[in-house]
């Protein structure tokens, strides 16, 4: 499929960026495109949430691809689920007016995304089937003002999270079909970052074109679910999903198929130590919930980052970043170092093999304002000693951070 989808961002972080010099114009080219500096605010916000939403939601089996596998690759088990569940005949587009939304309410969703800690939001306002959630011109009758929920989805949810801020993202995909010179895809940026409303605070990822993969455009998602093992040398971003198996919302989901808290807050540290900013999808209803299990996952990042949130936002990698073999990972934050670890010492000694201590070195926990003892290891790195934390008063569960000041 080679629809060009556009998944529009509402942000809701405060930290905006100052923008270019006003004399200063990019020209549609990428060498001119590829310098503009990335807007300060979407590095500093480091954890987003992904909404994939739309027509796929009404048969919510297997995946949001549902029509690429029923008619296009004919894959067994959805032409099996049409053929048992609706009648002869029946055409994906008969699901649009089944996609009611009647439940959804865009200031539940935007409170559901504060709590989680996140700091922006991507909504998918067009996936690759072409239905769009706001009333194209160029969408007739396939669109969610024209059919189904009567309503501009985008609209309304930008509404809700923009009642104080207003950075934006275009998040595009769909592009792998076709050059960039197809998709138009110069001209459109240098249009964005020089004339459009946000051109100073608008950012974009890397998908306007067969070959721009972790090339050309603003931070790097190179591919879904992308997980370098060094540091990279460019912004990047992982997204990746609740629902290990599906972006979109499948009424067939199994429990064991819903990441658990310590993975969410595993892919949060593999992610934000090496640089990148984590984007979390989740799968709505065609009633327009968010599924409770979902809500739960959300709230309890959102619990974790109240405690840790200092080692996350704003943060910078550090000299290293994940001790080998180990659940510890690094971040820095001008002259203060983050130690993040998951899995509690035994002996309530926990050893860290790569801060270099000092006569001024200082060892304290996110939400236990007291110092904790410590010692220079035999070997290298220092020893932190945690017991006089009593494990019935640790400020967070699944993962707890260090923080190390006057260690180089």
């Amino acid at each position: 499929m080679g629809w060009k989808s556009f998944v529009n961002c509402i942000c809701i972080t405060g930290i905006l960026w100052p923008g270019v010099a006003p004399d200063r114009r990019y020209q549609p080219d990428w060498k001119s495109l590829d310098s503009r500096p990335l807007p300060s605010w979407y590095d500093e916000s480091k954890f987003g949430i992904f909404i994939h939403w739309g027509v796929f939601s009404v048969p919510s089996f297997g995946s949001e691809w549902f029509w690429w596998n029923w008619k296009a690759v004919q894959r067994l088990e959805y032409v099996d689920f049409m053929k048992k569940n609706y009648p002869e005949g029946f055409t994906y587009s008969e699901f649009a007016t089944a996609f009611t939304a009647e439940f959804f309410d865009p200031d539940q969703w935007a409170e559901v995304i504060r709590k989680s800690g996140a700091r922006y939001v991507v909504l998918t306002a067009k996936h690759h089937e072409g239905f769009t959630n706001w009333g194209s011109p160029v969408s007739w009758n396939w669109n969610s003002v024209d059919t189904g929920p009567h309503r501009d989805l985008v609209g309304d949810l930008a509404a809700a999270v923009r009642k104080r801020y207003k950075p934006d993202v275009i998040w595009s995909d769909g592009d792998w079909e076709a050059p960039d010179s197809y998709w138009n895809s110069t001209e459109f940026l240098a249009w964005l970052y020089n004339d459009s409303p946000v051109k100073d605070t608008v950012v974009t990822n890397d998908r306007w074109g067969a070959g721009c993969y972790c090339k050309h455009g603003g931070f790097f998602n190179c591919a879904d679910k992308y997980t370098p093992s060094t540091l990279p040398n460019h912004k990047w971003e992982k997204c990746t999903t609740v629902d290990k198996t599906s972006w979109g919302y499948r009424r067939n989901m199994h429990l064991s198929e819903v990441m658990d808290l310590p993975s969410i807050i595993t892919n949060l540290l593999d992610t934000v130590s090496y640089g990148g900013n984590l984007l979390l999808n989740i799968g709505p209803t065609k009633e327009g919930t968010i599924p409770v299990i979902f809500q739960e996952r959300l709230e309890a990042v959102g619990q974790w980052l109240n405690v840790n949130g200092e080692a996350i936002y704003a943060s910078k990698p550090w000299r290293v970043q994940k001790e080998n073999s180990t659940n510890i990972w690094y971040t820095s934050k001008g002259s203060s170092v983050y130690a993040v670890f998951t899995k509690w010492p035994t002996d309530n000694v926990l050893k860290l093999e790569s801060p270099k201590s000092s006569s001024s070195t200082k060892v304290t926990m996110l939400g236990i304002p007291e110092p904790l003892k410590w010692k220079s290891s035999p070997g290298q790195g220092i020893l932190v000693f945690l017991s006089s934390i009593s494990l019935f008063t640790l400020p967070s569960q699944n993962g707890w951070t260090l923080k190390l000041e006057g260690v180089s």
